[in-house]
């Protein structure tokens, strides 16, 4: 008498959506392997690179940072080009509590991003209830004034900006702390979109006004999603400031806006928290210095990103980065 194969994935899912309820370690080993292999993988493999591909993947992590951080914001409608400004604030307060206080980054970057998504939140309250390119407009311009306020008033630094800040102890120290809270940020995201509340935030994006006549306040519910983009944006221009050892106006300028929205331009729609990672990945390629000869090492990690978005090897790059889609 022949049997039928179980398949492993059978019933996985129904059981382990909100209940957690698996049978075997056969199955806890089915849904953890995929997500354990990669990030064991990857915190284990960056001390053997050289320092300046080390130096790559912490600035590959910050355009990843700030490509979760839009992904969040777009999950609930709300269409920011305003990822510069969660930055700007977030370096300027790491910065200013560094310089003239003298707190070390074990305590600036913790407060900057709490402090910075509170500001930011703030500052984008007024304007939550906008809707589409008009809430996007509004996000690009203010860290536009902010620029020109710091210019005008001299303060903080004025255009000099605040140097001499403190380091990290060792760039090994510095890729570990941003891989540790990208990866952080990227679990933890996808957990909320996964959750009953991840589903009122899509619902949201999807109709808001069918939320809005259940009875559920939208409006609350799109300041909490903008609290938490703007404090990963923020911890990402805290974290910068003392990997650079500066806090200026270059932390307004709207550079990153092509590298987050290419991210997910290049590697898939928005929700997709996985794919805004691995589009910081291929980001890593474009600062690459292509006038050093390339050794094996080199063309390794030059072509991982590529493939990890789906473009071909023989493809000029700036296509790639062309595709940034419609809102």
């Amino acid at each position: 008498m022949k049997k039928r194969k179980e398949r492993i994935d059978r019933g996985i899912k129904a059981r382990s959506e909100d209940i957690f309820a698996l049978s075997s370690y056969r199955e806890m080993l089915y849904l953890l392997l995929p997500r354990a292999i990669p990030v064991v993988g990857l915190l284990l493999f960056t001390p053997l690179l050289s320092s300046y591909w080390q130096e790559v993947l912490i600035s590959t992590a910050v355009y990843a940072l700030l490509a979760i951080s839009w992904d969040m914001l777009i999950s609930a409608g709300l269409v920011s080009l305003g990822q510069s400004l969660f930055y700007g604030i977030g370096s300027y307060i790491a910065g200013a509590l560094n310089h003239y206080w003298g707190w070390s980054p074990l305590f600036t970057i913790p407060a900057a991003t709490v402090a910075g998504g509170l500001v930011c939140t703030a500052m984008l309250l007024p304007v939550l209830r906008l809707r589409g390119i008009y809430f996007a407009m509004v996000t690009l311009v203010l860290p536009l004034m902010l620029l020109r306020l710091v210019e005008a008033t001299r303060i903080l630094g004025g255009t000099e900006g605040l140097t001499g800040l403190d380091p990290f102890p060792s760039q090994l120290t510095a890729l570990y702390v941003i891989q540790v809270a990208l990866l952080a940020g990227l679990f933890g995201f996808r957990r909320i979109i996964g959750s009953d509340y991840g589903l009122i935030i899509r619902a949201i994006n999807d109709n808001d006004r069918a939320v809005l006549s259940a009875g559920l306040n939208i409006h609350w519910y799109k300041t909490q999603v903008l609290f938490l983009g703007a404090s990963v944006g923020a911890f990402a221009g805290a974290f910068g400031t003392h990997l650079d050892m500066f806090a200026g106006m270059p932390g307004f300028a709207l550079d990153g806006l092509l590298h987050h929205a290419g991210c997910l331009g290049r590697c898939g729609r928005h929700g997709h928290l996985r794919r805004s990672h691995a589009g910081g990945f291929y980001f890593g390629a474009l600062v690459r210095d292509t006038s050093r000869p390339w050794d094996s090492e080199d063309r390794f990690l030059r072509a991982l990103p590529r493939r990890l978005c789906g473009c071909s090897p023989g493809r000029p790059l700036s296509l790639c980065t062309a595709e940034i889609p419609s809102i």
